[in-house]
């Protein structure tokens, strides 16, 4: 292994005859050893990564690198930084300075012309030999002009005939220089990579080969992207925790002080830690306890599904009593009639139109097992097993272009099952975890609970068309009786519905935790699905901070996903930044201690990611394996908490949620009693329902918005591993951050925005002195304005399913300062109120 000093001398040496990749591979080597940052062979070294990032047209991860450079205490690192980022915003218009997505390894330098980078002023020039160096580095590889067609394809043949005869060196020599001047569009472009990787294992240049696999792993060609992968752990040491392998993990970045600046592309700036993985059992099929996780599936399928027939039942007859009038015996066998026929119809038919559904809106492409196998063997292995054992015929498998990560199974019989994935699952997840998201939705298969969901989901749905149906006829009806009746039987099948939304989210949780169960048994590998499951909330949260629009996937399939994509903030917040597992277990404390996450998960089609994280440790722990996220020490934690102040606050909370309208209610009573009885007047009733409700309202916002004059500077993370953190508590909180977009994707006129942390996301919530017109006025002439913009924001931090902060100021020193008026308005509701309650007599007596 060559010293620190040789290192930076070979990565130097590798910049100046332009072997890009090497010389990342070499110069990061050396900032990992570098023990001061502020060292001007450290600051020497990270020029030169940034001129080979930029070389190889990985402007993403020259960027920040030039931000860190820029922001250094060494006057000469911080002119060249400043410098380089001038040219890096207006890049001019050469393959070579282009990132390119699909094949960004090694661009071809079809025009010759000298680097505006190579034209930066030197930095740093501690001594004659530092100075010579990197005057030697500025200097530009000969032998750059472009390749002609036939040049390209003899170039690379003597590559590849070098490489066939174990002449490691030349094969490296020839394919490094075809890959400098040849067409990167061209289909031998990638084959050429993919032999360079190999020739540099041959010649025992293992780092400049890691580099390189990883970029390819990149690849928007499945066959190249499938390959790297599996190359790449030949490379790794075997000890080796497997790197990420997600857009937003391209290339580790050693020894670079990455601020979080956001790119003014597609790709995140800060690659999340890899989750050192703990590993699996020996056997697979174990049997494991669920020590009382949920609820029997079976019992719960049965008394959901008898609930949700009766509840059609009687709507069916209530409703066609109502308009008939005929004898009640007739009317249950017509409305039994209906409900079989109906139900028979739609639960043979509904795959079909899920089918139909899925291509029109996804362009769902069905595939066979042998391209999942290219992208996932251990996959096929699970599938082939699991219909192996269960006498189950193969899935019809789908995938979906979409880089958001979900899974999700339907169909109405197991032999007729469909199993659908998104591109994003092959993306953010590795082998291992991607076979057990596949365990997980057989799960579901063997279970019949997709079957019994599909039926379900039906029985809600016939539920509110009655309702809908009597409302109308009840509003157009002549008659008082009919009118009344179908009114009766609107409100009851209301009821109905809201009630059967309950049950269907009760029975869609618990069919979870058994898929979870499932596929912790077939796969042996509980710790890979709690992986899973934090990598697609991560997936989610990355997705969503990429696009302006929202996800159609996401939304139409949130039901029917591995995961709720509406509570993905929390556990991917944290994965982003958290290099050790105890820090996403902090934050999932949240989840399965505070009675505020109880309350919000009745209306969650998942259960919240922690109590599944925690579930399937238990199960880890069943096998004899480490668990990674060690949710045994954050159950420890959990103890040591204050109940009273959980749960007591959380009993208080309630009734201070609904305060105003129980102080509405509550003078209206008084009043109405007083009056009764003979002491006051018609008015004094109302007159006290406002005071009331204004007393109710001025409790609330006192409690909702506290004073922030001693505010403490936070970040997300730190905030989100908060357990006694409150959807109506206001926190008061200063961040640091950038804006990365609009809260609502899609809507052009919100006043909500983004804002990303180096530890996370949160969301903005703005209110205008001028309530909902000045929210519009901002969303649509000035919110647009401050997204990619750093900003200091000040306000109250909440949490609900997602974390949020009720803006007081938000400061931008490239735009101007905002201010929002949430408490404002809520003083105005109250004390407006109040001052009516007195006067109101006063002003109807005349």
């Amino acid at each position: 292994m060559p010293s620190a000093s040789g290192l930076l001398q070979a990565g130097l040496e590798s910049l100046k005859q332009g072997r890009y990749l090497e010389a990342i591979a070499q110069l990061e080597t050396f900032c990992q050893s570098c023990s001061d940052p502020q060292a001007q062979d450290y600051l020497q070294a990270q020029i030169g990564m940034a001129k080979a990032y930029q070389k190889t047209g990985r402007l993403d991860l020259a960027l920040p690198l030039c931000h860190s450079l820029a922001a250094s205490q060494n006057p000469q690192a911080q002119v060249w930084g400043q410098q380089a980022l001038k040219f890096l915003a207006t890049p001019p218009a050469t393959p070579s300075l282009q990132t390119q997505e699909s094949e960004p390894i090694v661009p071809p330098a079809s025009q010759p012309s000298p680097s505006p980078m190579a034209e930066q002023p030197v930095a740093v020039p501690v001594s004659e030999p530092e100075a010579e160096l990197e005057a030697e580095a500025e200097a530009e590889p000969v032998n750059q002009s472009p390749l002609s067609p036939k040049e390209a394809a003899e170039l690379l043949d003597s590559g590849n005939k070098a490489l066939k005869k174990e002449r490691y060196a030349e094969a490296v020599q020839l394919l490094e220089d075809y890959c400098r001047r040849a067409d990167s569009s061209t289909r031998d472009y990638s084959k050429a990579q993919m032999a360079l990787v190999k020739a540099y294992k041959g010649n025992g240049q293992i780092e400049p080969a890691i580099a390189l696999c990883r970029q390819l792993t990149l690849s928007e060609k499945p066959s190249v992207e499938t390959w790297a992968k599996q190359f790449l752990g030949s490379l790794l040491p075997k000890d080796a925790p497997e790197p990420e392998l997600s857009p937003s993990n391209p290339s580790p970045t050693a020894g670079a002080e990455q601020p979080s600046v956001l790119k003014t592309g597609t790709k995140p700036v800060g690659p999340p830690k890899v989750i050192p993985k703990a590993g699996r059992a020996a056997a697979i099929g174990v049997k494991l306890a669920m020590r009382e996780v949920a609820a029997n599936l079976s019992l719960a399928s049965g008394v959901t599904l008898s609930l949700l027939v009766g509840m059609v039942l009687i709507a069916s007859l209530s409703f066609l009593l109502s308009i008939d009038g005929i004898n009640p015996i007739q009317g249950l066998l017509i409305s039994i009639g209906v409900t079989l026929v109906f139900n028979t119809v739609v639960f043979f038919l509904s795959p079909l139109l899920m089918d139909f559904m899925q291509g029109w809106l996804y362009a769902t492409r069905w595939v066979s097992l042998s391209e999942i196998k290219r992208y996932s063997p251990e996959a096929v292995r699970v599938i082939q097993q699991v219909c192996q054992d269960k006498k189950l015929k193969e899935p019809r498998l789908g995938i979906i272009e979409d880089q958001n990560p979900t899974a999700f199974t339907y169909g109405s019989l197991p032999n007729s099952a469909r199993l659908v994935v998104s591109r994003g699952l092959f993306t953010y997840l590795d082998d291992d975890e991607i076979a057990t998201v596949y365990a997980h939705e057989l799960g579901h298969i063997v279970h019949w609970d997709f079957a019994v969901m599909t039926l379900a989901s039906t029985l809600v749905q016939i539920i509110y068309l009655i309702y809908v149906s009597a409302k109308e006829i009840g509003e157009k009806a002549g008659n008082k009786k009919i009118k009344d009746s179908l009114e009766t039987a609107a409100l009851t099948t209301y009821i109905f519905y809201v009630v059967g939304e309950y049950l269907l989210l009760f029975l869609s949780r618990t069919r979870e935790y058994y898929a979870d169960h499932f596929a912790a048994e077939t796969t042996g590998n509980p710790n890979a699905l709690s992986r899973a499951l934090v990598k697609i909330a991560y997936g989610i949260v990355e997705q969503g901070q990429r696009t302006q629009e929202p996800s159609k996937l996401m939304q139409g399939t949130r039901a029917l996903g591995i995961s709720d994509p509406t509570a993905a903030t929390a556990a991917g917040t944290a994965y982003r930044v958290a290099s050790e597992p105890q820090k996403i277990g902090r934050v999932f404390l949240w989840d399965f201690c505070n009675p505020w996450a109880w309350w919000m998960e009745l209306t969650s089609t998942h259960p919240l990611t922690g109590k599944r994280v925690r579930a399937l440790s238990t199960y880890a722990e069943q096998l004899g394996l480490d668990t990674e996220f060690d949710m045994s020490r954050v159950i420890r934690e959990s103890r040591t908490l204050n109940k009273k102040r959980l749960y007591g606050s959380f009993v208080t909370d309630l009734i201070i949620y609904k305060i105003e309208w129980i102080g509405f209610w509550l003078g209206l009573l008084v009043g109405i009693t007083l009056m009764m009885i003979g002491t006051v007047k018609i008015l004094v009733p109302l007159s006290l329902a406002l005071i009331g409700f204004g007393g109710g309202t001025l409790v609330k916002t006192i409690l909702m918005y506290p004073d922030y004059q001693r505010v403490s500077t936070t970040d997300v993370l730190t905030l989100m591993s908060n357990p006694y953190a409150s959807p109506l508590r206001g926190q008061p909180v200063q961040l640091s951050g950038t804006i990365i977009g609009r809260a609502n994707p899609g809507y052009k006129f919100g006043a909500d925005l983004k804002m990303q942390d180096e530890t996370g996301m949160v969301y903005l919530h703005y209110c205008s002195r001028f309530g909902k017109l000045g929210n519009f006025l901002f969303g649509m002439t000035q919110a647009e304005g401050f997204i990619r913009q750093p900003v200091t924001t000040l306000g109250w931090f909440r949490r609900g399913m997602v974390p949020w902060i009720d803006l007081i100021r938000m400061d931008c020193e490239t735009k101007w300062t905002v201010h929002s008026y949430h408490r404002f308005w809520s003083l105005c509701l109250s004390l407006g109120a109040i001052a009516l309650g007195f006067i109101l007599p006063s002003l109807l007596r005349f």
